[in-house]
């Protein structure tokens, strides 16, 4: 007898239109579409094409009008300016509807872009929604980027207004935003007409009118405007993938199908009612922040946490602890990343015994894979509660691969993200494009349609979106990750394919060499990478951080994890080097810059990539590659 989550999972691919017709009728739609799966005027899918909405209204006006307008919409918590507040949805769309009455008065409308280049707070999230009330479409570029990034995405979005803010505030260092704004305008071709400045009192600014600066205040001041109707195929933002120094990559969401998928993410992944505390711990720079910080929770009917913050530093290790009981979070979502970084400095846990966390019922990681080790971590830190993987890109905008809360709990298999969600038919296929049998590594690509949410193409490149999704193996939308499916249909995620290094011929997966060093009692975290080599074409390279306070000598280290490696895969796979390093280089996602590790042993320099959150790591770890005489730059001439 088929389960819960497999009927809703064949019904969503033996009949996508009807499975999400059904779905759609969950959120408050102005038209609701007569076209469930359309094709737009590039040939592209498109969901409920004649549908008319407004993404502001679902998030916030609709429940004012079911009468949860006294319910707490956002908590606001600073420790890194000691600034704790909270609004309700009546206070909440007020500020929206006043500030989207502003950017109205200076002329904006339907279809102009907005880049937003803002810290973790309020305003952020009031620019974002101000911009859906009136279809404004958004761009959030991360506050870290330096000017010249941010001068590229200029030029690609031709923004008409950049909202950003007076600084930011890195644990205690000031990051002077306005003057990044200032630098990019200066280098960015496309001219800017108005930049809109929330001044902080940790970083006073002087504005120019007739550089067209107004600070937030003047905007709040203004007639309130109301929602703008629009179809659900117009486009609500784009998001650039990270890393470029070509042209920007800008992923095309649209109102919709988003809408829907937000609502049907919370009710079936995320089992989070309205009412209920919803905590994503990332930044709104990211996918994760977008759909998590953002729309989702209010497009549901929850409160929300915009965290200015760290999981350490600010002050401590127990920074997250603090913010689950504070806020009573119901359900929670971050990289894995943040948990190895708080891992280190509290291998025991002990900080979170300090706090009472009875609210917490789900965790959930995504952003990279969740290796064992950290696994049983957190399964003992937070006494058994279900700690769940999932697998989702930016492109997606929600997850691919997930468990289903709301739906049936299926049972963990530790290293797998679960089953593919209803909407997702998900295939493992060789690079000949043939079906792969289970367990047998390969590219991970999903049949088409995508459901609704999925990105609907590049913002103003569609032959690039086509060439770079739709290629690999026609009628099929290609990840770029690889991995594999067991005999039960659990799907396991190891990186991307470019990850998967061939070894004198032999194909290894990265991830898979990590799980192996992680499993060590003295490792923190670690990155295994491929470098070039004259033999064999490449070999892995370890990098372990080891946990605080151990003393060990590094050579009996690396030959124990030689040794493991040796034992789990073979000494075919040639790994013969693990080197400890204090810190491994990382966005400021946290994800780690794995590419940048691989070129440091072949090239004499490497560009260093814009999301890094501390360049020095990288000379660190060249210095260390030198000595170790590790690469093919430093290795001895044969």
């Amino acid at each position: 007898m088929a389960t819960t989550y497999q009927q809703h999972w064949q019904q969503s691919i033996q009949d996508p239109m009807g499975y999400w017709e059904e779905q759609a009728k969950a959120i408050p739609w102005m038209k609701f579409p007569k076209t469930i799966l359309g094709k737009n005027s590039q040939g592209l899918n498109c969901w409920f094409p004649d549908g008319m909405l407004n993404t502001c209204y679902v998030a916030l006006d609709y429940h004012i009008e079911q009468g949860r307008g006294q319910q707490i919409a956002l908590y606001y918590d600073s420790p890194v300016t000691h600034t704790k507040k909270s609004f309700s949805y009546n206070e909440l769309r007020a500020k929206v509807a006043a500030l989207a009455g502003g950017l109205k008065k200076l002329g904006l409308q339907k279809g102009d872009t907005a880049i937003l280049y803002m810290p973790m707070i309020p305003e952020a999230i009031i620019s974002m929604l101000a911009c859906a009330r009136l279809g404004i479409v958004h761009s959030v570029v991360f506050g870290g980027f330096v000017p010249k990034e941010l001068a590229l995405r200029i030029d690609h979005a031709k923004p008409k207004i950049i909202l950003s803010a007076s600084c930011g505030i890195e644990v205690t260092k000031i990051i002077d935003y306005k003057s990044y704004v200032d630098s990019a305008r200066e280098l960015a071709q496309h001219k800017v007409d108005y930049v809109v400045i929330q001044e902080r009192e940790q970083h006073k600014v002087t504005l120019s009118k007739a550089k067209g600066e107004f600070s937030f205040n003047q905007l709040l001041d203004s007639p309130p405007a109301e929602c703008v109707e629009l179809l659900a195929t117009h486009p609500l933002y784009i998001l650039y993938t990270s890393g470029t120094t070509g042209k920007p990559k800008g992923v095309l969401r649209d109102n919709g199908g988003h809408a829907v998928a937000m609502k049907y993410s919370m009710d079936k992944i995320y089992d989070t009612a309205a009412g209920e505390v919803y905590w994503a711990a990332s930044d709104i720079g990211w996918v994760v922040g977008h759909s998590y910080i953002v729309y989702a929770p209010l497009i549901q009917g929850c409160s929300t946490i915009v965290y200015e913050g760290k999981p350490i530093k600010t002050p401590d290790a127990s920074a997250f602890y603090r913010v689950m009981s504070e806020y009573k979070v119901k359900t929670f979502f971050t990289a894995p990343t943040a948990f190895r970084v708080i891992k280190k400095e509290d291998p025991e846990g002990k900080f979170a015994k300090q706090y009472n966390l009875d609210s917490l019922k789900y965790l959930f990681f995504a952003g990279e894979r969740l290796d064992p080790a950290t696994y049983h971590w957190l399964k003992k830190t937070f006494k058994n509660r279900p700690i769940l993987d999932h697998w989702w890109q930016t492109e997606s905008g929600w997850a691919i691969v997930s468990n289903f809360c709301g739906l049936e709990v299926l049972p963990t298999k530790v290293g797998s993200s679960f089953k593919a969600v209803p909407g997702y038919d998900v295939r493992i296929v060789n690079d000949e494009g043939k079906e792969c049998k289970a367990y047998e590594n390969g590219n991970i690509v999903i049949k088409l349609p995508l459901p609704p949410g999925t990105m609907s193409n590049l913002w103003k490149d569609t032959e690039r979106f086509k060439e770079a999704y739709l290629s690999f193996l026609p009628g099929y939308y290609f990840s770029g990750d690889g991995g594999y499916k067991d005999d039960q249909g659990y799907i396991y995620v190891m990186g991307r394919v470019d990850d998967v290094i061939n070894v004198a011929g032999h194909r290894f997966s990265t991830g898979q060499m990590e799980e192996i060093l992680s499993s060590h009692a003295s490792v923190a975290e670690c990155a295994v990478v491929g470098m070039k080599d004259s033999i064999r074409g490449h070999i892995p390279v370890g990098f372990v951080v080891l946990k605080d306070g151990l003393d060990l000598d590094p050579a009996s280290l690396e030959a124990q994890l030689i040794a493991a490696m040796q034992n789990s895969i073979g000494k075919v796979a040639f790994f013969k080097t693990a080197i400890i390093v204090k810190r491994l280089p990382k966005t400021r996602s946290g994800k780690i810059l794995r590419r940048s590790l691989s070129h440091l042993g072949e090239k004499p320099s490497i560009p260093i990539p814009p999301t890094i959150d501390d360049p020095a790591i990288l000379d660190e770890v060249k210095q260390l590659l030198q000595e170790r005489k590790v690469g093919i730059l430093y290795a001895p001439a044969i």
